[in-house]
């Protein structure tokens, strides 16, 4: 059997995905070939050394999802937020969610979901765990229209990952277990993250060859 997109990104040397970061773009599609990669955080918005925080500074094509209220928030404001950026954005659109983000990501209307073209959706939030968060529950076990790669911690605190596979296995996505990986935030330890942009650059090589 092949190995997957994301077997072969974990294989890569993680000094390539750190150079990356620090060559603004290098190994990735340049805005010049008219790919969006569209930042999308989670629940409380990811801080200045988040890896998200990063991307977003560094690659050129990304634009960062800003919701109006980061504490409280509500799925049609998310979902709207997120669909219009996508709907705006120039070009085949990459998708790189954290947490929550990507439950909003699963619940764009087609509309926008037939915009992308690939989506890096790491430590899924279960909404039906967390109060606040309840207002995105049903969460949909659709497969996505696009191609997709879920990243599950084995002791995530806010999604058991045996969820986080579940939600891979409905959405047709590649999935990829990380061991003592927490909630691949700051807190866990994953500031630049060169395995995700590795991940993130599996998804970006795809649109360089079709």
């Amino acid at each position: 059997m092949a190995p997957t997109l994301a077997a072969k990104a974990a294989a890569l040397p993680p000094e390539g995905a750190q150079a990356a970061l620090g060559r603004p773009g290098a190994g990735l599609m340049s805005a010049s070939n008219a790919v969006s990669i569209i930042i999308v955080p989670g629940w409380r918005d990811s801080g200045p050394g988040h890896w998200q925080s990063l991307w977003a500074e560094r690659l050129p094509g990304a634009r960062r999802v800003v919701q109006d209220d980061w504490i409280t928030p509500t799925r049609e404001a998310w979902v709207g937020a997120l669909a219009r950026q996508v709907l705006e954005a120039p070009g085949q659109v990459v998708i790189a969610a954290h947490s929550l983000g990507c439950i909003a990501t699963a619940h764009l209307p087609q509309k926008a979901a037939a915009r992308i073209a690939g989506a890096l959706l790491v430590a899924p939030a279960d909404p039906e765990r967390r109060a606040i968060l309840n207002d995105f529950a049903p969460v949909p076990f659709a497969p996505l229209p696009y191609r997709s790669i879920v990243v599950g911690s084995s002791n995530d605190p806010y999604c058991p990952v045996r969820l986080a596979g579940a939600y891979a296995r409905s959405w047709g996505s590649e999935f990829v277990r990380l061991q003592g990986a927490g909630h691949i935030n700051t807190e866990s330890g994953h500031g630049e993250w060169p395995l995700g942009l590795a991940l993130l650059q599996s998804l970006t090589a795809i649109l360089e060859t079709a």
